[in-house]
Formats: structure tokens, C-alpha cells, sequence
């Protein structure tokens, strides 16, 4: 009875302690999204991957300033007719001009369209030819949206997430354009068709980069999940739609036969890719230790010595670069190494087998630094890989503002749709390049295409 009341006793403590490390998770903590933390809860400071900025505007950085223009559209002169002074009250039509101030307003213009009329003129000749102008490119109805039009609905969809009945009222209301909501659906499915060549010529632009971020989040879609992909560098984004497999990880045409270094999570359908070096994002483990440490800070103190390790190592990586250094000296890594080591030794002692030889969360979490040694130190040994994967999470954020502002997607190929144009105005704003003016150029001369070595 008394062994039986104990095992008891020791699974209940066991699942105590589950329910509590559960009610313990945040955005700090684990890879739950900063928006799950809820309004009234104040989220401790994540340590590790941050940039260690101020927040607000950063010292040095350009201002935004409203200034004035030489060549004001109108100009308005304000001049007294009268002196104010009660006594005096003389005309001042003649008096000399001691100063002037200048003041501008800049205002939005009253929403009217610009309608231009081709006329095609057909000639008859002499010999009994009959002769037809011809009409600039996409000029094919008798009444129609020019280019314009449709780059602000794909922006207003693209860029600003928002529901395809809200663009059409915006582009009514700003613009004097009032688009239907069916329009707005055909103008985003034909710039996601335009976009064939872009995607393309970014996939294989992003096959021989040296570095790629890569991570997946879920979409909804219909009432269930799909996942978007994304595989990106500083400098390029390529979105990609559909489940979480090996196979749906290789549909994007980035990563089958890539051969350069994968910066991802721990998410074990990226190990099908035996080609490439892979390196696991520091702020994912950091977040791990957090959560081990926080349920137990007395009895996982290893965790602490780890994630100093880690912090550590990235401080002396990040003073490398800065340097113009090329690789850490080989006994900077070796220091690392040993205290990486040493960490991995204590989290063994705090965190033996029970009698059935099975090992806890914890135990379990310092095994995984363990096996995984090389990738989680991948930054270390190659100064070009980031410590984390902050790249790819900050690209995939307009996934969860698209589901936030305009909630599921209806269709698949909607999801598709936005993946591409996704993909499209992402590198385009890496370039520092206009999203309305690479919208433009979409549907008039063909996508802009991102050169090579962008990264």
C-alpha cells in the first residue's frame, strides 16, 4: 500500500508540476507569441537575442521633420490693410515690407480620378487599305482602371492587410475610385500570376546564398491550419504555401540540394536537408533554459550557466565582427567549448534518472545540448551565421497581421495569392524600394527583379 500510495504521490507531483510549468509559459519563456501574453499581464524582460536599444527614436538615426518646399503649389500673401495701431490707422497699401514669415499646409488633394481617352483612329487609304492606330499596352476595354488603381488595391491587400471590403471603401473614399470587392480579388490573383518569374528567379538567387533563415507558422484557412514558409537572407523573402512535412518543406525549391548553413528552430523535418550545415537559433534555446530555470531556479541552476554560456558566446562573436575579425582565435572557441561543456555536466548532475531510468523535462533539455553540440555552436565556429533566427520570425510576422486585421483566409489559392505578393513587396522594401512603385511597375513592364548576391 505504502509503495502504491507513493508512485501515486509521485505522479501527482508529476503532473503538479506539468499544470504549473504550463501556467508559467509566455512569450519570455517558450515560443508562444508576444499577443498571448494578454493585455493585464506584465511579461518579464526576455533575456538573450535582444538588441539592447532604448526604445523610441535611436541616437544618430535621421529625423522625420515636415520642412518647407521651394515650389509650393499655391502661395497665399497675407498683408494688414491698415496699421493696428488704434491712434494711427494709416493705409498700408504703400508702406515698405519690413518682414515676411513663411508658413505651409500640406494637404491631401480632394479625391477626384484622372480619366485619359485613347482614341484609336482607323485611316482609309487611297489604295483601299484601311490603316488602325494602336493603343498603349493594356489598353483593351473601353473602360477601365489604370495601373494605378490596381497598385493601390494589391497595396492596400499586401501591404496594409486589409479585409478586400475595406480596400475597395478606402480606394472609394481617398481615392474617388470606387472599385468593386470583385475587383479587388482579380487585381491581387493577377499580380500573385504576374509574380511567376519573381518567385522563380528568387528561389534560385536564394539557393546559392551562403546563410538562409527558414521557419514555418501556421495559417488559418477554411476552418483548419495550412503553414506558410518562408525562407529569406537580409536581402530576399520567399514565401511559400502548404503542410508542415519534408516534402512541403521542399516545395518551396530553395532548400532540396542547398548546400550553405540553415539557421531554423528545433523542428525535426528540417534534418531531412543532409547537405547543408544547420544551426539552431539562440533565442529559441535561451527561452528554453528560461522556462527550466523559472520552475526550479534552486534545483536548475545549470540552466543559468548555459544560457550565460550562450550570451557569452554571442557577445564574443558579435565584438568579432564588429572588429573586421574573420573567426573567433582557437582558444576563444575552446573557452567557449569548455564552458559549454561544463554546463552540460552540471545539468546531468542536477537532473539524474528516476528508478525507471527515464529523465526529466529538464534532463531531457540538457541531453538535447548534448546531442545537438554543434549546431547550437554553428554561430561560433562560422562568424556569418546569426545567433539567432530573429530574420525569418520578423518576415513571417505579416502572416499573423494579415489573420489579426482580416482574419482566416477563405481558399487556398487566396493563401498562395498573399504568399506571393508577400514575397514580392518583403524584398522589394529590403531594397529600400517603394511598394507602390514595384506595384506599378507589376502591371505595366513586368516584376522588378532582385539582383543577385542581394543578401
Amino acid at each position: 500500500m505504502l509503495a502504491e500510495l507513493g508512485a501515486r504521490v509521485e505522479r501527482l507531483e508529476a503532473e503538479n508540476a506539468e499544470l504549473r510549468r504550463r501556467l508559467g509559459l509566455n512569450s519570455t519563456n517558450s515560443s508562444k507569441p508576444p499577443s498571448s501574453d494578454g493585455l493585464g499581464r506584465r511579461t518579464p524582460k526576455p533575456t538573450g537575442g535582444g538588441s539592447g536599444r532604448r526604445r523610441g527614436k535611436q541616437p544618430g538615426s535621421s529625423g522625420s521633420t515636415l520642412q518647407l518646399i521651394s515650389d509650393p503649389d499655391h502661395t497665399v500673401v497675407h498683408r494688414p490693410d491698415r496699421c493696428v495701431n488704434a491712434a494711427c490707422g494709416a493705409d498700408l497699401v504703400d508702406a515698405v515690407e519690413f518682414g515676411r514669415q513663411r508658413r505651409q499646409v500640406f494637404e491631401l488633394p480632394e479625391p477626384r480620378m484622372v480619366v485619359t481617352e485613347h482614341q484609336v483612329v482607323a485611316v482609309l487609304c487611297g489604295c483601299g487599305q484601311v490603316s488602325e492606330g494602336e493603343a498603349p499596352v493594356g489598353v483593351t476595354g473601353r473602360a477601365q482602371y489604370g495601373t494605378g488603381v490596381k497598385a493601390a488595391a494589391v497595396y492596400g491587400r499586401g501591404a496594409q492587410f486589409l479585409p478586400f471590403a475595406r480596400v475597395s471603401r478606402l480606394l472609394g473614399d481617398l481615392c474617388g475610385a470606387p472599385v468593386s470587392i470583385g475587383f479587388v480579388h482579380a487585381v491581387v490573383a493577377e499580380a500573385a500570376r504576374r509574380l511567376g518569374p519573381f518567385t522563380s528567379h528568387l528561389a534560385a538567387l536564394l539557393h546559392v546564398e551562403r546563410v538562409l533563415h527558414v521557419d514555418e507558422t501556421p495559417a488559418r484557412l477554411g476552418g483548419g491550419f495550412k503553414y506558410v514558409h518562408v525562407a529569406c537572407t537580409p536581402g530576399l523573402t520567399l514565401f511559400h504555401v502548404g503542410g508542415r512535412s519534408k516534402a512541403d518543406i521542399d516545395a518551396g525549391g530553395v532548400l532540396p540540394g542547398f548546400d550553405g548553413t540553415i539557421v531554423r528552430d528545433g523542428y525535426a523535418a528540417y534534418q531531412h536537408l543532409s547537405d547543408a550545415e544547420h544551426a539552431w537559433c539562440g533565442a529559441h534555446l535561451i527561452r528554453d533554459l528560461r522556462a527550466v530555470h523559472e520552475q526550479d531556479p534552486a534545483g536548475q541552476q545549470w540552466a543559468e550557466v548555459m544560457a550565460d554560456t550562450l550570451l557569452m558566446a554571442k557577445a564574443m562573436t558579435e565584438q568579432a565582427v564588429a572588429a573586421g575579425r574573420e573567426a573567433l582565435t582557437d582558444a576563444e572557441i575552446s573557452h567557449i567549448r569548455a564552458c559549454y561543456a561544463g554546463a552540460i555536466a552540471y545539468g546531468r548532475q542536477q537532473n539524474p534518472p528516476n528508478r525507471h531510468g527515464e529523465l526529466s523535462r529538464a534532463g531531457k533539455l540538457a541531453e538535447r545540448f548534448h546531442t545537438y553540440r554543434g549546431m547550437i555552436l554553428r554561430f561560433v565556429v562560422d562568424l556569418a551565421v546569426p545567433f539567432t533566427n530573429n530574420q525569418a520570425e520578423r518576415d513571417l510576422r505579416p502572416v499573423k497581421l494579415q489573420q489579426k486585421i482580416s482574419g482566416t483566409w477563405r481558399t487556398l489559392q487566396g493563401l498562395a495569392d498573399f504568399a506571393a505578393v508577400r514575397s514580392y513587396l518583403s524584398t522589394a522594401a529590403k531594397h529600400g524600394l517603394d511598394a507602390l512603385d514595384v506595384l506599378k511597375q507589376l502591371f505595366t513592364t513586368g516584376p522588378w527583379m532582385p539582383p543577385a548576391h542581394s543578401s
